[in-house]
């Protein structure tokens, strides 16, 4: 097993708590290791996170260690099965910004947020909204298992976002992104705002294809 992958997963985790993104002992983070998966533990805050602190899990959920996975360990498990090789890593963050838009009622469901930079284009959109569940809950895992097959950035009602990607920097680089987009999105809220035409989206789909 790669101590590479644990170091880098901790390192990722002190930076989020680090630039306010995470904060007491909120959010998770995993990364596939070939048949087994460090995920950061329950009730420990990213502050000083490190690798001797992850839990290792089995695929299945089988505990590989002594330290316990975070609750949330079930959504972590669908999104990798439901992605595929789109996903080694994930990333669950509780970001003021983004636990914001996920607060708002009137979110549409095929763009909850405008598409406005070609950077969320790039990285983020199409956005998936997941209805609310209960955090830790067997429905909260199935409805994140449904929109990972599509979606590589969810958005939980009421409750945060989670980003897949095929590295940790990959999906990382996601839930900042969204982060970054909804922090705009309420600057300019009550402005005109100019938004990317169908041709300008298009044309950056074109030289800028998702994997």
């Amino acid at each position: 097993m790669s101590s590479r992958l644990a170091d880098s997963l901790c390192e990722l985790a002190r930076s989020f708590f680090a630039r306010g993104l995470a904060f007491g002992s909120t959010g998770n983070l995993s990364v596939r290791d070939n048949a087994v998966i460090w995920i950061t533990p329950t009730g420990v805050s990213f502050r000083d996170l490190q690798p001797e602190q992850l839990a290792l899990i089995s695929e299945a959920g089988e505990e590989r260690n002594v330290c316990r996975p975070s609750k949330e360990f079930p959504f972590h498990l669908g999104c990798y099965r439901a992605a595929g090789a789109r996903a080694q890593a994930v990333v669950h963050l509780h970001a003021p910004h983004s636990v914001a838009l996920s607060c708002l009622e009137d979110l549409s469901a095929g763009e909850p947020l405008p598409v406005f930079t070609p950077y969320y284009l790039m990285r983020v959109a199409p956005l998936a909204i997941v209805p609310y569940f209960r955090p830790g809950s067997p429905q909260l895992a199935a409805a994140v298992e449904a929109a990972a097959r599509d979606h590589d950035v969810l958005l939980l009602r009421n409750h945060g976002s989670i980003a897949l990607g095929r590295t940790l920097e990959e999906a990382a680089d996601r839930a900042e992104e969204l982060e970054e987009t909804a922090k705009l999105y309420f600057l300019l809220r009550g402005e005109r705002i100019r938004y990317l035409t169908a041709a300008e989206r298009a044309e950056i789909e074109r030289a800028f294809p998702r994997r």
